[in-house]
């Protein structure tokens, strides 16, 4: 609004006799105000609002001030939400009589306004004198989920009177029909929309919203548990995708001693097992003998231990059938730390926090099955090239707490997320960081900190031919593999065994199974990064895998442009930050004798070629690891050769413009072109095979 506008408005109100009364007759008289948007009414009100704070004598009061206030009550229910709060504030109307306000709302209501009602009640914060589920109901038959919400949003005793109402609704015995009869006339009445399932979803979001205890829904949570058995049930006997152990772990934490559920329990087992199987089972799951059927209950009386020796030979089988067909962990089960104690982190995180270290990084929690919250974080599983920890976070943060030292574990975890010297790898980090914020606050901003990640998830959408159809060979009714499990496949040969992910990591010890498999989803990311660095072309990815992996997940902007392809990547390129700049003068020329490269080992091609130039080359071997290229750097002050990924890593272990990566698409001419034009290397024809015997 222009300020001559503003000017003229509060004119004309200092001339009025009555600027309440003005206002109200103008808007009486008019419609523009009526519309969505910045009408002129809603200019002149929020300037009469504005105006009244400097000139506090205007406010009326007694008869005339309630004559005024009746007045804009009828106009209320027509009104735009912009013009809600200043008429309500011009005309006092928190102070009007309640019993006249609620009549009102009433009116409104038995006039099918359901929403008029709802939003006047809630600016007028009339729900404590209302009927919560007379109010919500047709607000819920017309999917008006969020206006309930924010109904009951200031009011603990409203929002359990609702949860346990909406329980109510969804108990099996109850007919939702007797709830909707009444409304069958209801303008946008979306009965699809009304169904124990949605009412199931907004009972949970209420909840977690307004942090009330779930015991208050029995009827919502046993459905949930009862959806979660026949789901855990498809996985082990149709699926067959879950191993017994697991299952049972499950199971028991599912229907712990809930009569009814147990109930079920038993008609499942039932349907999936013989009688002598549904009575192991029902031993195993505590089910009291009074609820089993005759045949179950004269079935546990036999059971003796010949059904273990039964089940370990089963379990041996199914190991060799485990090695031959999966992705094998390469390093000794020793090598695998599970810790508990600080002194044993602490000599975790001094192998962990080395610059230019390689970390995969994983994490497990107990699988919510739609349970309300976000799942935390029981496990976090850190591999170097040589062993892997797995560190309990529950147990650890707890210890931290107890001796007062409660940030010092985050503090950690943040150093290694946020240094660009030590290379982090993950699958989906993005999801593993909002659970790890859920567990432990102080690490809520770690997403927006961290540096030099890379995100194997990001790869799913450029490697070749990575499709479940792809890799479906003619491994029986086993399920397709997806996710890191298939891109292990694809780049490793076998895929992830998954029988293990939905465990229920929070219990402890964890079994033999689970530590194998934590520490395999950790390592695995290490020899997917390594093979997809060495050979980037085989697997349809571009030379430089920096540009389109390292800090994938990063909010932040990049500060740098994408190179075209036919445009080499420099060392100036890759490390400034901000916008490019214009090249500074070359360095001084010096001869290709003077010239001392290490080549990292997928570089052969150009090291060789170097060395017929007659520069002082040193070649890692195909088994050496890439930081070997930097060891040999430090010792011999020479430059690092590389190209892609470890690029990242090798940066940041020797001086500025001490690293160098070359494109390894082009051929060893001119990758050797590049380089010598790169640092400026005259060489002479008395130069061309000088080194050679």
């Amino acid at each position: 609004v222009s300020r001559q506008l503003k000017e003229e408005i509060r004119r004309g109100f200092a001339r009025l006799e009555d600027p309440l009364a003005g206002l109200l007759a103008m808007l009486e008289n008019s419609s523009d105000w009526k519309g969505k948007g910045h009408s002129l009414g809603y200019c002149i009100t929020t300037e009469l609002q504005l105006w009244i704070k400097v000139h506090p004598a205007v406010p009326q009061s007694g008869t005339k001030l309630k004559k005024l206030q009746a007045r804009v009550l009828r106009m209320l229910s027509q009104c735009p939400a912009n013009l809600l709060d200043p008429l309500i504030s011009i005309y006092q109307l928190h102070t009007a009589d309640r019993n006249y306000l609620l009549e009102h709302v009433s009116h409104l209501y038995l006039q099918g306004n359901y929403k008029e009602a709802a939003i006047l009640s809630i600016k007028l914060k009339l729900q404590p004198d209302q009927d919560v589920e007379k109010m919500c109901t047709p607000l819920l038959l017309q999917d008006k989920a969020n206006l309930v919400e924010e109904y009951v949003a200031e009011y603990p005793e409203l929002q359990r009177k609702l949860l346990q109402t909406l329980d109510s609704w969804c108990d099996p015995s109850f007919n939702i029909s007797d709830i909707t009869r009444p409304y069958q006339g209801l303008s946008k009445y979306k009965p699809e929309k009304f169904n124990r399932r949605v009412l199931s979803k907004l009972v949970f979001r209420l909840l977690e919203r307004f942090n009330v205890d779930s015991a208050l829904c029995p009827n919502v949570i046993n459905q949930r548990h009862l959806r979660t058995l026949n789901y855990l049930f498809y996985k082990r006997f149709v699926e067959k995708t879950m191993t017994e152990e697991n299952w049972a772990d499950h199971i028991q934490s599912t229907v712990g001693e809930n009569r009814w559920l147990q109930g079920h329990l038993v008609q499942s087992l039932l349907r999936h097992c013989d009688a002598r199987g549904a009575a192991r089972w029902a031993q195993h799951c505590r089910v009291p003998p009074e609820m089993l059927p005759q045949a179950v209950a004269q079935e546990l009386q036999k059971l003796h231990i010949q059904d273990r020796v039964e089940e370990v030979k089963k379990a041996d089988n199914y190991e060799l059938i485990k090695k031959k067909d999966y992705y094998q962990l390469p390093i000794p089960r020793e090598n695998i730390h599970f810790l508990q104690t600080w002194e044993e982190t602490l000599q975790c995180w001094e192998k962990v926090l080395q610059p230019g270290q390689v970390v995969g990084v994983d994490m497990e929690w107990k699988p919510s099955f739609g349970m309300v919250g976000k799942p935390r974080v029981a496990l976090l599983q850190l591999a170097l090239k040589d062993e892997v920890f797995l560190l309990d976070l529950p147990r650890l943060l707890e210890q931290a707490e107890a001796e007062g030292e409660k940030e010092k574990l985050p503090h950690f975890i943040q150093m290694l997320y946020s240094d660009a010297a030590i290379t982090k790898l993950g699958y989906g980090m993005s999801g593993d960081l909002s659970s790890l914020a859920a567990t432990c606050s102080a690490l809520k901003d770690t997403e927006k900190q961290m540096q030099g990640v890379v995100d194997l998830l990001a790869v799913d959408k450029q490697v070749d031919g990575l499709s479940p159809e792809h890799i479906h060979e003619e491994r029986g009714v086993r399920q397709p593999e997806k996710g890191l499990s298939l891109l292990v496949q694809h780049v490793l040969g076998k895929p992830l065994d998954k029988t293990e992910q939905l465990s229920n990591w929070e219990k402890r010890p964890l079994r033999e199974e689970q530590i194998l498999y934590a520490a395999s989803d950790a390592y695995c990311l290490l020899e997917v990064y390594e093979r997809l660095c060495k050979d980037p072309e085989s697997f349809g990815l571009g030379s430089d895998l920096t540009d389109s992996l390292v800090g994938k997940q990063s909010k932040k902007p990049r500060a740098k442009k994408q190179l075209n392809k036919q445009e080499a990547p420099s060392p100036s390129g890759q490390e400034c930050q901000g916008p490019r700049t214009e090249p500074s003068r070359p360095p001084a020329p010096i001869s290709p004798q003077e010239f001392s490269v290490v080549c990292d080992n997928m570089l052969q091609g150009l090291g060789r070629y170097l060395r017929c130039l007659g520069v002082d080359v040193r070649l890692l071997d195909n088994e050496d690891d890439h930081r070997r290229a930097a060891e040999i750097a430090r010792q011999e002050g020479r430059v690092i050769l590389t190209s892609g990924l470890p690029y990242q890593t090798l940066r940041s272990q020797v001086g500025e413009g001490r690293c160098f990566s070359v494109n390894c698409s082009e051929k060893a001419k001119e990758q050797a072109l590049q380089v010598l034009k790169h640092f400026n290397v005259q060489v002479s024809l008395g130069d061309i095979f000088s080194r050679c015997q």
